[in-house]
């Protein structure tokens, strides 16, 4: 499929503004993810502003796309969407965190407009996703399930028992999404807790595996295209990526995992993503 310039360059610029609305969500002193927030921001663009079906004034209707950010530490990156997407005032961000505020550190399916899930325990959002999907084909409701894990994350046991049960039960209304952008908390992926290589491991539970570069928005949108094409098995898109994408001080920063801001930083970064 051919997509648009006009389509492109505005994802491109949502992105840019999503990534905006990460640094003003950490602020000033705060730790804050905004590493593992950029690499993701391209991907959840195309999904909230394109791809998938939802509603920001009707939030639990039937007939939806569901989203869920396994890897819940980057949970302002999916505030920042749906901040834009119109769930809630843009101007609510510069609060996230807060004490008893709608906006924590990790997504609250009780508090936050948009939230399908309360994630974070690293691991369990693609089974979560799988229930879904499933409780869809149930409910012959024909939508997709999208779950965003790091490649980090997919150390945990928990991720493949949900691939090998999405393989059996041909859950082909599930994509996972792998934010590979190479690093986690306390280092490089292949230095601390080594999950690679992704694709022959994600071929190997029997999922039709899209490898792609993370941050072209025209390889995003039709990955997603192609996972719709996708019969009876899961797909999964293995998404290069680059941690911190976007400020150029935080790029393939192991410490801007969940790094402060200074003045001087805070000011760059919006700078740079003016």
């Amino acid at each position: 499929m051919v997509y648009s310039k006009e389509l492109i360059e505005e994802l491109t610029h949502i992105a840019k503004k999503l990534r905006r609305d990460v640094v003003i969500s950490i602020g000033v002193g705060v730790a804050g993810h905004i590493g593992g927030s950029n690499s993701a921001a391209d991907l959840v663009t195309a999904l909230y502003f394109h791809k998938m079906k939802h509603d920001p004034k009707n939030p639990g209707m039937t007939d939806r796309d569901r989203f869920l950010l396994s890897k819940g530490h980057v949970a302002i990156l999916q505030y920042a969407a749906l901040a834009e997407a119109g769930y809630f005032p843009v101007e609510d961000l510069k609060n996230t965190k807060e004490i008893g505020f709608y906006l924590q550190g990790h997504p609250d399916v009780l508090k936050t407009p948009g939230i399908e899930a309360g994630t974070g325990s690293l691991g369990q959002g693609l089974s979560i996703g799988l229930g879904m999907a499933l409780g869809m084909k149930l409910d012959k409701i024909d939508r997709k399930v999208y779950v965003l894990v790091g490649d980090g994350e997919i150390a945990e046991g928990q991720i493949w028992e949900a691939a090998m049960a999405a393989s059996a039960f041909g859950a082909d209304n599930l994509v996972a999404i792998v934010d590979h952008n190479k690093l986690q908390a306390n280092g490089k992926i292949e230095e601390r807790f080594n999950t690679l290589p992704l694709i022959p491991k994600w071929e190997g539970f029997g999922w039709n595996v899209i490898e792609i570069d993370g941050h072209n928005m025209e390889e995003i949108l039709a990955a997603f295209d192609e996972a719709d094409t996708v019969k009876g098995k899961p797909t999964v898109i293995v998404a290069h990526t680059v941690k911190g994408k976007g400020v150029s001080f935080a790029e393939n920063v192991v410490s801007f995992h969940n790094g402060m801001l200074t003045e001087e930083t805070y000011a760059q970064a919006l700078k740079e993503l003016s």
